[in-house]
């Protein structure tokens, strides 16, 4: 046999199954990369930098364990991990540039320009639950959208996050409760309740 062949066809047909398994959970990975970057550009490097992550440490991952548990805790991961090297590094920028971009882009609530898939996002979600979202402090906002959502049990959204399941609930908890009281503000606001 030569060397560098494979044997058999066996460790070929699993790297495929891991493969096509892990793929399945490709939108819901961008969705929550497009959440937690706030810009399509940086969510598709994010899901990218997932899944080569997740294809170099598949000898890792335990076959009939939480496949999209183990995805969401890498996504996360390497999320908080850019964030970290993000505060270290220096921003440098042309004013000019950053001055005619700002003239030409709509902003959005948070003060930041909207991407067309934040834009289409937010025209999928009604108004005044979407304005509830962002207003969410981010470990609420992830927790809620990470079980209501994504519907990760409460032992998935602690592992992805990193913190006990008693956090997780209280942070389902306190955030749906802000949540419901946002929205509550809006509705009377607006007239409707």
């Amino acid at each position: 046999m030569f060397p560098g062949r494979r044997r058999t066809s066996e460790p070929a047909q699993d790297e495929d199954d891991f493969s096509g398994a892990t793929l399945e959970f490709l939108d819901s990975l961008y969705g929550a990369a497009l959440r937690l970057t706030r810009n399509a550009d940086r969510a598709q490097d994010l899901v990218q930098d997932t899944y080569l992550k997740a294809i170099r440490a598949r000898g890792r991952y335990t076959t009939g364990s939480n496949l999209k548990a183990w995805l969401y805790t890498i996504l996360h991961n390497t999320w908080r991990n850019r964030q970290r090297d993000g505060a270290r590094s220096r921003v440098s920028f042309d004013s000019a540039v950053v001055e005619e971009a700002a003239e030409g882009a709509s902003l959005g609530p948070s003060g930041h320009v909207e991407s067309p898939e934040t834009l289409l996002l937010r025209a999928t979600i009604d108004a005044d639950l979407q304005q509830a979202l962002d207003a969410l402090p981010e470990s609420f906002r992830e927790a809620v959208w990470l079980r209501d959502v994504d519907e990760l049990s409460y032992q998935e959204i602690a592992s992805v996050l990193g913190v006990p399941i008693g956090t997780v609930m209280s942070r389902l908890s306190r955030g749906r409760k802000q949540l419901f009281l946002l929205l509550t503000v809006q509705r009377q606001r607006h007239g409707s309740v």
